[in-house]
Order: structure tokens, then sequence, then C-alpha cells
């Protein structure tokens, strides 16, 4: 008798399915169960695919992969329809698959099962629907926690926290590949040290996670009879657990299998096709969170080797002065960018401070980063002045840019390129701030490219943002000369120096992110060099929140830019006291300084501005005007009638609500101002009469090379306030 013969007598088919040419063949009985004439057939695939259930197709799919993946056997529950789209039996398939290259063949069988009854309707059973939408809202779920895991631990710990629909495992494992040996990378639901065994395995052991690695395949081992029998040189190692099943299974990213996942349980599991099939699911997220985790571990140890690298350490110690610097990379890819902070002894026995800005987040702006860095450190020690350090930078800086254009086949501007310069777009150059500063005296000698202006903070809390002579960023015109500000320090104070990206981040402009730090500076109460170092983390924590001095991690992914950040503090009594602090001997002179060049009329309106933040608490608003409008008249008086420039000397002493204003205007010209009675339609003239008018003193005096106009003003407690009451 043939073995159809003996099958069909026990309501068993026979079927051959083909993948490469897309044809099934039946037997005769196969094709009776399938509701076909119940005789041998070849058929295309789409003419069986219609006799199965939609879902159940679905389904079918999803199992037959994973057996072939697996090489173990397809099972499946699978409803027949007739063409009225009515159920008319059950069918159990039981197949194995052989694969030939890309294509495979399934044989097995078909059998009659008892539910659901002729005649039911093609819906699934409630449990079955409800485990479908259990199992896929698991998925989405897992799906999604570890997608977030941002590190190899945090993925373990997502794996461990799965509840899987319908059964969990009570305890997990996670190996690693390292050469030719296994290693644990996690595990879960294992005391201390229960690992040991297991790490550094060879991969030809006689163990299931071995052999999985080496294979690629999953090992289902659903009783303890199972594991003992496959495995017996180390089921004593997995005895000793007492548990029921295990599922080893590989986890494979692009083909490559990295590693393998085991999940063990304490009671017996059948593995189903449908658990299979989650617990395969799960192992290929596993291993896709793993590697994005690795990748990121990896992105961020190279981050912190290059800002190791890069950045420089404070030092050595400044007498009479303290320095805080912090510097944050920006978020994304590798974190690096080109901002950077130095500090560089003189051999005169100043100290230089230096801060910059390499256009670009990338590696190419660190790197050019990091050569600059050098570049300026080197003809600072050579013991050049300020502005000779930054003429020469700009023209290292635009000779490797014309090297990198020649090297590269790019023309200077062009944006484009051929090669490797294709994937960097045209020139790249740099804002600077070079600063040289006498310990002793307070003197500080700046140089500013392009970058944003230092600011002071008073020793009673005031904040200024000091106007500096500048030129180009460096790199654009190699030869660009780099004018030189001089600027006073005094005890207490404190000057700020930062890249863009702290005043810019989180949607600000230049006006608005000053406004933000300077409230921060003038609240924040400081304690000598201590407090500079908090002053440095409040400054940062109120554009990203809390940071270290070289942040990585979490935080990276919302930077916008890179931030560089510089404090200086002359030490002095009252040194770091916020506004209103007690404590002073006699409460420290507010001083400002500025040049207003004949070449620069715009800074006038600097030197308004310098004013109007001097006065920032001056209890009577018309005496600031009144300050304001005297400052404009004599800074225009001397671009007017001379050819020098002018020099601005704002200071205000005393007490609050008693405080004297004095504000000198010099020139180089000995041609003292006079007295003149304008017209109605005369366009100058006005300036002494509106000091007499304004000032409570004022005066000319003669210098030994050119003259000061002067004036003073006088607070008086309550103000506008009062003299509106008074009236």
């Amino acid at each position: 008798m043939r073995t159809e013969d003996v099958l069909a007598a026990i309501a068993t088919g026979l079927w051959r399915w083909d993948n490469a040419s897309g044809l099934v063949t039946l037997d005769g009985e196969a094709a009776r169960l399938l509701g076909l004439p119940a005789e041998p057939a070849i058929l295309p695939e789409v003419a069986v695919r219609s006799r199965f259930h939609p879902v159940d197709w679905n389904e079918i799919n999803g199992i037959v992969g994973l057996a072939v993946a697996e090489g173990t056997l397809a099972e499946a529950r699978l409803r027949i329809m007739d063409g009225a789209g009515r159920v008319l039996r059950t069918v159990r398939s039981r197949s194995k698959a052989v694969v030939d290259g890309n294509d495979h063949q399934l044989f097995g069988t078909l059998q009659e099962v008892a539910d659901p009854q002729p005649g039911t309707t093609a819906v699934p059973t409630p449990i079955t629907g409800d485990w479908r939408r259990s199992r896929e809202a698991f998925l989405l779920d897992a799906g999604r926690a570890l997608a977030e895991a941002r590190s190899t631990s945090e993925v373990l710990r997502v794996a461990a926290s799965l509840s899987m629909p319908g059964f969990s495992p009570d305890g997990l494992a996670v190996f690693g590949v390292a050469g030719d040996r296994l290693s644990i990378i996690g595990h879960h639901g294992h005391g201390a040290g229960d690992e040991d065994p297991f790490t550094d395995m060879l991969l030809v052991t006689d163990y299931p996670a071995a052999e999985v690695v080496r294979t690629g395949r999953a090992i289902y081992l659903p009783t303890p009879e199972d594991y003992r029998r496959r495995f017996p040189a180390t089921w004593p190692l997995a005895q000793r657990f007492g548990r029921q099943s295990w599922a080893f299974l590989p986890l494979i990213v692009a083909g490559r299998t990295m590693g393998a996942w085991m999940a063990a349980f304490t009671y017996p599991v059948r593995f189903t096709p449908d658990e299979r099939s989650v617990l395969t699911t799960v192992a290929r997220m596993l291993a896709q969170a793993l590697q994005r985790a690795g990748v990121a571990e990896s992105e961020r140890e190279l981050t912190v080797g290059l800002q190791r690298s890069m950045m420089p350490t404070l030092g050595p110690e400044i007498p009479g002065m303290a320095v805080a610097a912090r510097y944050v990379p920006t978020g994304g890819g590798l974190q690096v960018g080109g901002d950077w902070y130095d500090m560089i002894p003189l051999p005169s026995g100043r100290i230089a401070l230096v801060i910059g800005d390499v256009q670009g987040h990338d590696v190419r702006a660190a790197g050019l980063m990091g050569q600059l860095r050098i570049a300026v450190r080197a003809y600072a020690s050579e013991g050049h002045r300020p502005d000779a350090v930054l003429s020469r930078a700009s023209r290292f800086l635009a000779g490797l840019m014309d090297s990198y254009e020649n090297e590269n086949g790019t023309g200077h501007g062009s944006g484009s390129g051929t090669g490797r310069g294709d994937w960097d777009p045209g020139p790249r150059f740099a804002t600077c701030l070079y600063v040289e500063a006498d310990p002793a005296t307070g003197v500080l000698d700046i140089a500013r490219a392009g970058h944003p202006d230092p600011a002071v903070r008073m020793a009673d809390g005031t904040v200024l943002v000091r106007p500096t002579a500048g030129g180009l960023p460096l790199g654009i015109v190699p030869d660009t000369d780099y004018p030189t500000t001089r600027l006073v320090l005094e005890p207490g104070e404190t000057m700020m120096l930062c890249t863009d990206g702290l005043i810019e981040t989180g949607g600000h402009d230049l006006d608005t992110g000053w406004a933000r730090l300077r409230s921060i500076l003038e609240s924040y109460p400081g304690d000598g060099e201590a407090g500079l170092e908090k002053l440095a983390d409040e400054l940062v924590n109120a554009v990203h929140g809390p940071s270290s001095h070289h942040s990585t991690g979490p935080l990276a992914d919302r930077r916008e830019d890179d931030i560089a950040l510089l404090l200086l503090c002359r030490e002095g009594e009252g040194c770091g006291c916020g506004p209103g602090a007690t404590g002073y001997a006699v409460r420290p002179a507010r001083r400002t300084a500025l040049t207003v060049a004949q070449a620069e009329p715009e800074r006038l309106a600097g030197a308004r501005q310098q004013v109007r933040e001097l006065l920032h608490d001056w209890s009577d608003d018309e005496q600031v005007d009144a300050a304001v409008l005297m400052v404009s008249e004599t800074v225009t008086n001397v671009l007017v009638h001379t050819d020098g420039d002018a020099l601005l000397v704002a200071e205000a002493t005393g007490e609050i609500g008693s405080r004297r204003l004095r504000v000198e205007v010099a020139d180089a010209s000995d041609e003292l101002p006079h007295k003149r009675r304008p017209g109605e339609m005369a366009s100058s003239g006005r300036g002494l009469l509106l000091m007499e008018m304004l000032a409570d003193s004022w005066g000319v005096d003669p210098r030994g090379e050119g003259k000061s106009i002067w004036f003073e003003l006088y607070e008086e407690a309550g103000g506008t306030e009062e003299a509106e009451g008074a009236a």
C-alpha cells in the first residue's frame, strides 16, 4: 500500500509548495481538504491561496518565513473557505522547508481538526483575536522602548522589563562575541557571579548560545530532557537554575550575527509558531537597539577623546585673578564642533585668554579648530601683541583653506567640487577674541575678529557689554588689521567671554540673548573662585539645563550650537557679590571707558548705551536721559570739529540715592569750545548750552595734549517721583 493511501485513510493529505515556480502540488486528499475535486493536481499559488481565510494567509506567511530562517517545522491552523465566504473546515498544516539559495520548497501535510465547526463565519475566535491584539500592542510598546534606549545598560533594562503576552521569561541573558569567544553583555534574573561559567566561553563549546552564534539559527528547548539530550556537556551548568524551557535566538544586524539572546522559563513552554514569532521579533529589535547603543557609545567615547585632546586645562594660577571655563558641544553626530578657549602664559608675565569659533559643527570644523588653536598659542608664546597674533592667525587659516582647495580641486567660495571636496561646502572662517591681561594692574588689551564683545560684571552686580574695536573674522582676508582696545578690570569685577552659542541658542538674537545672560550675571551671588565656577554652571544651565565641564549624554541632543565660555575675575573686596549686597567698606565705583574713532561714528550709539547701562538703577529717569543727551552732544562735537578720536570715561560713585555721575570726553585738539547763540534753524552750537541747562556742574580742562570736557550729575533719592510729588 502506498504512503498516500495510508495517509488518506486517516484523512491526511500531502502537498508540496515550490516558491521558485509558484506552483503547488496536491494529492487527492489534500485537494479534498481544500474544497477542490478529490484528485491529484498541480495548481498555481493564487488558486490555492483563494481557499484560505485572508487573516490565516497573513499568519502562515510569517510562520513559514520563521521556519525557513530557523530551519524548523512550520505548524499552523488554517480555515478553508468556500466560494460564498463561509468556513468549510479548519485544517492543521505541518511542513518542512528545503532551502536552495534564495528559493525554497515546502513539503507538508494537511489534516482536518475539530474546531471551528463547519458553517461558522470567517471571524477569528475571541481568544485568538485578543491574543493577536495583545501581541501587536506588546510589540509596538517594546519597539518604542528599545528605540528610545540610548546605552547598552538602558537596552538591557528595557529587555528585562518586557512582559510578553501569554508567557514571560524568568531569566534573560545577552551574549556577545569577542574574537573566537562568547561573552556576557548583560543578564537578568540571576545572582551575582552566576554568569562566570558562561563568560569567555569558546564558540566551539557545546552550548546553545555558542551554536546559535555559529549557525545564526534559533534553538528552542521546551523541556529539560531536550536540553540534556542536545547539549549534555553544558547541561549541568543550566540544571542548577531550575528552569523548564529555554529559547536561544540569534541577534542579527545587516546579515551579521553579533550575539545571542537567551529567554529561560520556570514553567514548560511549547514554543508554538506564535510564541516563536514574538520571540524572534523581540530578538531582531533587541539586536538593532544594541547596535545603535554600541555606535552611540563609541561616538561618545570618540567625542570625549577629541574634547580632551583639543580642550586645554586652565593653569597655572594667576596671582590676584581667578578663571573658570566651560565647553559644551553641539548635539547629534559626534558632538564636536569648532568652538574653543585657551589660556596662555606669555613671556612678559602676562596671561592671554583666547576664545574662538570655527564655522561648522563637524569633524572638519573640530580639526581646523585644533590647528588654529595651536597656531594662536604659538604666535602668542613668541611674544606678539594681540593685533599681531590675530593678523598672523588670519593668514594661517587662509593658507590652510587655500591648501585644502588646491588639494581637492574646489574653487574659493564656490561651495562645490569633486572628490573629497564634495562633502565640505566652501571655505571656512573663524571668529576670535584675544585678551592680554596684566594681573598686577588689571589692564586688558583686547583684539577682536568678528566675535561677540566681552561683558563685564562690576563688583556691585552692574553688567556692561564692553564695545571693542574689531576686524573681519579670521581667514576671510589674509592681510587684515585688528585694532586693540584697552580696558581696565577693576578689583571685584568679572569679565565674560563666550561664543554665540551661549547667546543665541533657544531662538534668541544677540539682544534678547544678552538680556537673558545679563539677568543671571546681575543676580548671582558669588563666593570667590568657587563662586566663579558656580556662575559658569548657572550661565550654561540657563541655556541647556545641568551640564558638566565637558558635557555629553542625552543633553547633547537638545543643543543647537557649540558653547565656549570663559570667566575672568579680578579679586578684590566685594568680588562676586550681587546687587544690593552689604559688606563693602566703600561702595566700589562703576566706571566705563570707550573710544569713538573718526572712522567709526556708528560707535556713538554704543557710547549712549554704555551710559544707560551704567545708570540702570539711577533713581531719576530724566537725569539718565539728560546724561545720554549730553554724551551724544560732546562726542559728536569732537567728531565734527576735530580730526581726532573721542575718549569717553564715565564713572558713578557713592551710595545708592546720593551718587555722583562724572563724564569726561577727551580729544587731542587744543582748541577750546565756546558758547554760541545758534538761531532757530542752526544745526549745531547747542552743546554747551545744554550742559549749562542740564548738568549740575560742568567744565573744560586743558591738558598737555588736547582737552577734556566734563559734566556731573548728582542723584537725589526718590528721583522723578519725589519731584512730581513736590510739584
